[in-house]
């Protein structure tokens, strides 16, 4: 790595804008899951969304940054948290690939930081499994890779990887239903999820199904949507028409959220309550206000990115992770799915993103 280069302070957005890119709730990925056995002399953990990371100037790194086209909010409020985490550094050039869908160009982006002969990159791929060669090859080139969100298919691949928790998600949703619903094993608890074919949606319904099971209860009646609004009103109007009552709903994502609570106010239902997923802005002020169905949603982090600019400039640095006894930065980082509710509302807003 070369540690020593001129220093540099500017934040450099390659082909587009992306810190002016509007924030419209999202979710995240569709990659193979592949844990990682970490030979490193820090150890894998799980930690909160905030990175531990000092301000203080350090040695000019050079960061490169890329991940998909933000057209969800929460890729977008990635975006912006990489670049917003970018700037609070004086020793930090962050250099941003434009926002792509498109796995080829994504490669031909690591190719151009490893090219340039960048300190570090952070990616959160658009498909793990088809940029791990790319990745491959710039850890190769001595270049730390931090993996964000959506996992490669080796572990070869990436210096540090940090994720979200899918399956945790489940659980926090589950274990809250089972508290609201205080032993009542009779009730009806629907399940509304994302796209069934992914990974992520799988893992969530796992996670949401193990943690009803410890209080004897299981979903009645589930429905999958696609993660937008659109789809969350239509198959939320078919959940309600079928199911005359309901006592529970765990809706996976924010961003279809608005959709479902459409489709719930147009049905005139209102015998449940409902918990959401990711955290977006405008469920949180839906569970502030307490004047819907909503009155909780579990956190899926979009500081993901913003966690990986900042642990990039550690291990670029060659610095240690504030707050552990042990050396050095951890190889994987999985994030907490904590439950927002009107309680603790106050302390998730500033991390909740546009719909």
């Amino acid at each position: 790595m070369n540690a020593s280069r001129t220093k540099r302070m500017r934040i450099l957005a390659a082909g587009g804008a992306i810190a002016a890119l509007a924030l419209v709730a999202g979710c995240s990925s569709d990659a193979d899951d592949t844990a990682s056995s970490a030979p490193e002399a820090s150890d894998s953990m799980d930690a909160g969304t905030d990175a531990g990371t000092d301000t203080g100037s350090g040695e000019n790194v050079v960061i490169g940054f890329s991940g998909p086209a933000a057209d969800h909010g929460w890729l977008g409020a990635i975006n912006s948290a990489a670049i917003a985490e970018g700037q609070k550094y004086d020793d930090v050039e962050l250099k941003v690939s434009e926002g792509t869908n498109d796995a080829n160009l994504q490669i031909s982006q690591v190719e151009t930081f490893i090219n340039e002969g960048v300190d570090a990159i952070v990616l959160l791929p658009t498909d793990g499994a088809a940029l791990t060669e790319a990745a491959t090859k710039a850890m190769a080139a001595g270049i730390p890779v931090i993996n964000v969100d959506r996992e490669f298919s080796s572990t070869d691949a990436s210096r540090v990887t940090i994720l979200g928790d899918n399956y945790g998600m489940g659980v926090s949703a589950g274990n809250y239903i089972c508290e609201q619903l205080d032993g009542n094993t009779d009730a009806v608890v629907a399940e509304i999820a994302g796209i069934d074919s992914l990974p992520l949606t799988q893992d969530r319904t796992a996670g949401f199904n193990d943690a009803l099971a410890e209080c004897g209860l299981s979903v009645d009646a589930r429905v999958a949507a696609d993660f937008t609004i659109a789809g969350g009103q239509e198959v939320t109007a078919q959940l309600l028409s079928a199911n005359p009552q309901i006592d529970a709903i765990w809706n996976h994502d924010d961003d279809q959220g608005i959709g479902v609570l459409a489709a719930i106010d147009e049905a005139g239902r209102d015998e449940f309550f409902m918990v959401g997923g990711a955290g977006s802005l405008n469920a949180m002020n839906d569970i502030k206000a307490d004047n819907t169905v909503l009155k909780a949603t579990v956190i899926y982090p979009s500081t993901q990115a913003a966690d990986g600019i900042a642990l990039a400039r550690l291990v670029a640095q060659g610095g240690n992770m504030p707050g552990l006894a042990s050396p050095g930065v951890p190889v994987r980082i999985v994030l907490d799915a904590p439950v927002v509710t009107a309680d603790n509302v106050d302390e998730y807003m500033e991390i909740g993103f546009k719909s």
